[in-house]
C-alpha cells in the first residue's frame, strides 16, 4: 500500500497562492484528513495528489514514485466527490463495475469484484437500484464502493460527507474509517467539520490560506496546539489578551486588561512580551462568590445554555473580557444568570501564544 509525501509543493492560480509551499508525509494504511476553513486550500492539495492539475513547484510521491507529471489513470487512485458522481443512467451494480470493465478485466473477474464490493458496503440488496432510489448516505456508499472495484489503493475523500443530514453523516463516516481499515488502504479525507475530523483520523493537517500550520493526532492538535488559529479552529478556546510581567522558573506572569495578573507555564516567552492566552472552556473551574485561589478572577454570569450532556456559561470577568465555561450538566452544582462568581484555571492548562502581527481577529479569522 503506498504513502505519499508532498515535498514544497506550491499551486497558484492566477495572482492566488491557492497551495503555498506545503510539505506532508501520508503514513502507508493512514486515514489522514485534511482540515481547514472553505477557501484554505484543501481541495486544491487533494487535486494535486490526484493528478487533476498539475503543481507550479514542488514534487508529489506515491509510494517512491515521483508522479508530479503522471496522469491521473496511471496513479492507482479512486477519487470520492462531495456530490456522489454517480452515472444517472446506470444503476448500482454497473456504477460499481463500471471500473473494472474500462479496465479490461473480463466478465467473470468484473462480477467477482463487484459482489464483493457490493457486500463491504452493504448494499448488495440494492444493486438494481438507480441513483434517483437511493438515499444520499447509500449512493456515498456507492461511490465508495466504485473506487474501491476499480483497484484503489490510495482513496481520496473530498468532503464526502458533506451533502448529508447530520445522523447518516455520523454514521457513514464509521462505514467508510472501517472500510478502509479493512482493507489495508491509505485515505486522505478532506473537511471543514473538525469534529469529524477529529472522530475519524490518524493525524490531521491544519490549513489556512493555503498553508500548512500544523500536523499531529487529534489529541495533539487540542492539547498541544502551535498557534492561535489551530487553538481556535481546533475544538473552542477563549483569548485573553496581556503581556509578560515577570518570569519565574519557567512560570510566567501575564498582566490582562485591568491589571489582573494570572500565571502560566512556558518558557519560550520574554519579559514584556504581548502574548495570547488560550484557555479551554472545560478547563475553567466556577465557583459561587469570592474565593482565593490561583488565578482566580471575579466575574458575572450572563447566560446560561443547557446544551444536554453540557451547560455553557458566559461569565463577564471584572475587567470587562467575555469566557465560556462548559461544564457536565449531570455532576456539581448549576449558576444562573446574573450570579457573582470566581473563574479559576490551572497554570499548566493554559497555552500562550505571541501576539498575532495581523491581530487576534484577523488571525481566528476563518475567511
Amino acid at each position: 500500500m503506498p504513502d505519499v509525501r508532498l515535498v514544497n509543493v506550491t499551486k497558484r492560480f492566477g495572482k492566488i497562492v491557492a497551495v503555498n509551499n506545503a510539505s506532508l508525509h501520508i503514513y502507508d494504511k493512514e486515514y489522514f484528513s485534511l482540515l481547514g476553513p472553505s477557501g484554505c486550500g484543501k481541495t486544491t492539495l487533494l487535486r494535486l495528489i490526484a493528478g487533476l492539475i498539475q503543481p507550479d513547484e514542488g514534487e508529489i510521491y506515491i509510494g517512491d514514485r515521483l508522479v508530479s507529471d503522471v496522469p491521473p489513470e496511471d496513479r492507482n487512485i479512486g477519487f470520492v466527490f462531495q456530490t456522489f458522481a454517480l452515472f444517472p443512467h446506470m444503476n448500482a451494480w454497473d456504477n460499481v463495475i463500471y471500473g473494472p470493465r474500462v479496465k479490461g478485466f473480463n466478465t467473470d473477474k468484473a462480477k467477482t469484484i463487484g459482489h464483493e464490493v457490493l457486500e463491504m458496503v452493504r448494499l448488495h440488496e440494492r444493486l438494481d437500484a438507480f441513483p434517483s432510489e437511493l438515499s444520499g448516505g447509500m449512493m456515498q456508499r456507492i461511490a465508495v464502493a466504485r473506487a474501491l472495484a476499480a483497484g484503489a489503493k490510495l482513496l481520496l475523500l473530498d468532503e464526502p460527507l458533506g451533502q448529508l443530514d447530520a445522523k447518516v453523516r455520523n454514521e457513514l463516516r464509521y462505514e467508510i474509517r472501517r472500510m478502509v481499515r479493512g482493507l489495508d488502504l491509505t485515505a486522505i479525507h478532506i473537511t471543514h467539520d473538525q469534529s469529524e475530523a477529529m472522530a475519524i483520523s490518524d493525524r490531521i493537517a491544519v490549513m489556512k490560506k493555503g498553508k500548512v500550520l500544523q500536523v499531529g493526532t487529534p489529541k495533539e492538535l487540542y492539547m498541544k496546539p502551535k498557534s492561535v488559529f489551530v487553538a481556535h479552529f481546533i475544538g473552542e478556546s477563549n483569548f485573553l489578551e496581556g503581556y509578560i510581567s515577570s518570569i519565574r522558573e519557567e512560570k510566567a506572569t501575564i498582566e490582562l486588561r485591568g491589571g489582573i495578573k494570572v500565571q502560566a507555564i512556558d518558557k519560550d516567552v520574554e519579559k514584556g512580551e504581548r502574548v495570547v492566552l488560550a484557555i479551554r472552556p472545560e478547563t475553567f473551574i466556577i465557583e459561587r462568590g469570592m474565593k482565593k485561589s490561583k488565578n482566580s478572577v471575579l466575574g458575572i454570569v450572563e447566560r446560561v445554555t443547557f446544551e444536554g450532556t453540557n451547560i455553557r456559561y458566559e461569565v463577564r470577568l471584572e475587567n470587562q473580557d467575555l469566557v465560556v465555561i462548559v461544564k457536565p450538566s449531570l455532576i456539581g452544582e448549576w449558576f444562573n444568570t446574573g450570579e457573582k462568581v470566581t473563574v479559576s484555571f490551572p497554570p499548566e492548562k493554559a497555552h500562550v501564544f505571541a501576539y498575532p502581527g495581523a491581530g487576534l481577529k484577523e488571525e481566528i479569522s476563518v475567511e
